[in-house]
């Protein structure tokens, strides 16, 4: 929701109007340095504090801590994007949520910052399923989130118009990182523990974590993560960025060579334009981050994980079913889907290049009583959403980290029995937030009791640096213990989905947009 189009310099200084700004307070309103918050169920919370400032296509600058008093009693704007449409959108958008049991100095809890998904495109942690009020008070921590530039805004690489463009391909990233700095600066205020601060984040946020892992400049800002449904094993090369940029030049009537042009149009130019054709895979363009050899010197977990990130301390975790959430078993995707059909439907949706036929027939033989929509789910989950979760983990075991612990969510949801265990599922279970909006865990005594053992798992990792369940052994080769969550309860096995695990690894794996 834009509004009317407002110039460049208007729309940074219209922000303040949505985000923390001054007013008057009721008396018992929590107060953090310039900051007045609000009580909700039962701890203080604090929205749309800024933490930086950004012009179009340039590095973020930090937000001076002191300053006029504010209030910091809603959520801002949320990144320009096609997704979220009846939400006001701004490029002002360096915003970040606080959550806390207590704002007490001394207090020193374990801190837990989320990035959210959508991939490098679209969503915002205000979305209520990734609301912090449930998380922190049960999981006694402070919880923190996040958002930044996403799409054009934040990953087109700019560097061949010139120096000055330089750290455009990962300036979402760069967002990142100042809200890293910013917690770490001023999150005691909050009664947090810079020495404790976990990064969290599903699908794109996920990803976002795993790039941060290859990232000098994130060195030291957190330290223990989790990634659900969501990796970043290779990044965008610099070649197949630029074809991006020039495709969404294209679609935006621009010439070449006309950076100005770009730098200086209406924001929603840049957002309808990001229905332009991806040169490279095809679909609406993509932009996320770029092997820029300075911000970003080397992919995340290509060849070997990176060195910097095998000491931090991380779960790895997926769905059973990923796909479900994306491809609608009543859509035309399904539509008389038989064993005439399946195996080219297959194709069109996995990111491994394998004869689907002969991935049909694997399958068949070892799961003889299977339908074609469960083989189908099956495969392309395993041959697309899952994938890079392995690669990871493995390339952590390699490489000697002994602090990595891999899950898989089970429980499907009792609310939409044909969603099975989907993509996204597992956001209310760690929050709390199951009777949010968009939440399929239902409320139940299991659902509960699946959340209890999930949130356990994740606040534990962010005390400690090990998940709070001690029959969760670390993930290792060759043995690959994963922690497979059910209804309401988990049991450790190893390699649960070997046969898929190995059939899929008879291919290479192509990372989306690289």
């Amino acid at each position: 929701m834009y509004g009317v189009e407002l110039t460049r310099r208007a729309l940074i200084g219209s922000g303040a109007a949505l985000i923390a700004a001054p007013g008057l307070a009721r008396s018992a309103d929590p107060r953090v340095g310039r900051y007045t918050g609000l009580r909700e169920n039962g701890v203080l919370a604090f929205k749309g504090i800024r933490y930086g400032r950004a012009e179009r296509f340039a590095p973020p600058s930090p937000e001076p801590w002191d300053g006029p008093a504010l209030r910091a009693q809603q959520f801002g704007p949320i990144a320009p994007q096609r997704g979220n449409p009846d939400l006001p959108q701004s490029e002002d958008c360096l915003l970040l949520n606080v959550w806390t049991p207590e704002a007490n100095p001394k207090a020193k809890r374990a801190v837990m910052v989320y990035f959210h998904g959508g991939a490098y495109s679209n969503g915002t942690v205000t979305d209520p399923l990734t609301h912090g009020h449930r998380l922190a008070p049960q999981g006694d921590v402070v919880v923190v989130t996040v958002n930044q530039r996403l799409n054009a805004f934040g990953y087109a690489w700019l560097k061949p118009f010139g120096p000055r463009f330089a750290d455009s391909g990962n300036l979402g990233q760069l967002d990142l990182i100042l809200a890293l700095q910013w917690v770490r600066d001023h999150i005691a205020s909050f009664g947090g523990d810079p020495a404790r601060v976990m990064v969290f984040g599903q699908s794109g946020g996920g990803a976002k974590i795993a790039t941060l892992m290859a990232m000098p400049a994130a060195r030291g800002l957190f330290h223990s993560a989790a990634t659900m449904s969501g990796q970043q094993v290779t990044a965008s090369g610099p070649g197949n960025a630029w074809k991006r940029t020039q495709a969404l030049m294209a679609a935006m009537k621009l010439a070449p060579d006309d950076v100005e042009g770009l730098r200086t149009a209406p924001a929603r130019a840049i957002v309808d334009a990001l229905t332009a054709t991806d040169p490279v895979i095809g679909g609406p363009v993509y932009f996320g981050p770029v092997l820029d050899m300075t911000n970003l010197p080397r992919h995340p977990f290509w060849p070997v994980a990176a060195p910097q990130s095998l000491a931090i301390p991380m779960i790895l975790g997926n769905t059973a079913q990923e796909t479900r959430a994306f491809i609608d078993p009543k859509g035309p995707k399904l539509e008389g889907l038989d064993w005439s059909n399946i195996a080219p439907r297959i194709a069109a949706e996995v990111k491994i290049d394998l004869d689907p036929e002969w991935v049909v027939a694997r399958y068949r033989t070892q799961f003889p009583d299977w339908s074609p929509e469960r083989l189908f789910y099956a495969a392309t989950t395993a041959g697309r959403s899952w994938p890079g979760q392995v690669i990871e983990a493995d390339e952590r075991a390699k490489a000697g980290a002994k602090a990595t612990w891999v899950y898989q969510l089970d429980r499907p949801s009792p609310i939409d029995p044909a969603r099975g265990a989907a993509h996204t599922d597992d956001i209310p279970y760690v929050f709390g937030t199951l009777d949010a909006p968009g939440s399929y865990s239902g409320t139940d005594a299991r659902a509960q009791a699946t959340r209890d053992l999930i949130m356990k798992a994740f606040t534990g990792l962010a005390k400690t640096g090990k998940p709070g369940l001690e029959s969760w052994s670390p993930y290792t080769l060759p043995d690959r213990a994963t922690l497979v969550v059910g209804d309401g309860a988990a049991a450790l096995v190893n390699d649960p989905r070997r046969f898929e695990r190995e059939l899929w690894a008879t291919g290479p794996y192509i990372q989306p947009g690289s």
